[in-house]
C-alpha cells in the first residue's frame, strides 16, 4: 500500500494534478485531495484503483518512502481484469501518439477473436470496439487470423488477412507504438507481457508487413 508521500512524489513524477489522478483511476478529485491531507483513509478497492493507474504510466513503489518510473522493463499482466487493462493501454498509447497524417501501426498476428472475447466480457469488448472505431482514423489496426476464420469482429477499424494454418499458433502477438505484447490464452489463465522496447516493437512490425505482404491473403468474399 503506497503511503500518501508515495503517492504525492509518483503525481509530481509524471507530472499529474490529482484531477489526472482521479480521471485515471476512475475516482473523484476531492476523494484523492482527502486522501492526500489525510482526512480519508482509502479502502483496498481505493488503494488498488490508484495503483493500477500508476502502474499504467510505468510508476512503481519501492520499499515505504521509494517511487522510481520504469524504463524498457516488462509488465505482467494476469486475472481476469488483465485483458481490459491490457486493451486500456492499446487505446490510449494508440491515440495519444496518433494523428490523422500519421496514424499509430497498432498490428496483431495469431488472433483468435473468441479469446479475447471470452475474457473481456461482453459489455467491456462492445466500449472498446466502440472508442476504437470513433477513433479509427488515428490508428492503423492490422490483423492477420487462420485460414478459414470469418470472424471479423472489428472490420469497422481493422483490416483482415489470412495466413495458412501451417504458420499460425494461438500465441498472440501484439505491437503498438513503442510497446510488443505476447498474450498466453490458457483455459484457466490469460498471461499478457508488456514489452516497452522501441527497437523490438519496430522490429516485428517490420516482420510482420512483410508477412502481410508476402504470405498473408485477402479472405474470400462469402
Amino acid at each position: 500500500m503506497p503511503t500518501i508521500e508515495q503517492i504525492r512524489a509518483a503525481r509530481a513524477l509524471i507530472g499529474w494534478s490529482q484531477k489526472d489522478l482521479a480521471d485515471h483511476a476512475d475516482l473523484s478529485q476531492t476523494g484523492i485531495a482527502r486522501i492526500e491531507n489525510g482526512t480519508n483513509r482509502p479502502n483496498s478497492s481505493t488503494i488498488a484503483r490508484i495503483t493500477s493507474a500508476f502502474d499504467k504510466a510505468d510508476i512503481e513503489f519501492i520499499g515505504e518512502n521509494g517511487v522510481r518510473k520504469r524504463t524498457n522493463e516488462v509488465q505482467i499482466l494476469r486475472g481476469k481484469n488483465a485483458m481490459s487493462d491490457f486493451l486500456d493501454d492499446v487505446y490510449e498509447t494508440a491515440v495519444r501518439y496518433g494523428a490523422k497524417n500519421k496514424p499509430t501501426e497498432v498490428f496483431l498476428s495469431n488472433v483468435v477473436h473468441q479469446n479475447w472475447i471470452k475474457w473481456m466480457g461482453g459489455e467491456r469488448w462492445k466500449n472498446h470496439t466502440d472508442r476504437m472505431t470513433r477513433d479509427k482514423d488515428l490508428m492503423d489496426v492490422r490483423i492477420i487470423v487462420k485460414e478459414g476464420d470469418h470472424n471479423f469482429p472489428t472490420t469497422a477499424y481493422s483490416k483482415y488477412k489470412w495466413i495458412e494454418e501451417k504458420f499460425f499458433n494461438e500465441k498472440s502477438f501484439y505491437s503498438y507504438h513503442d510497446r510488443l505484447a505476447f498474450l498466453n490464452f490458457g483455459e484457466e489463465e490469460l498471461t499478457i507481457s508488456i514489452m516497452k522496447q522501441p527497437d523490438f516493437a519496430k522490429g516485428y512490425r517490420d516482420l510482420f508487413l512483410i508477412a502481410w505482404n508476402t504470405l498473408a491473403y485477402d479472405p474470400p468474399l462469402k
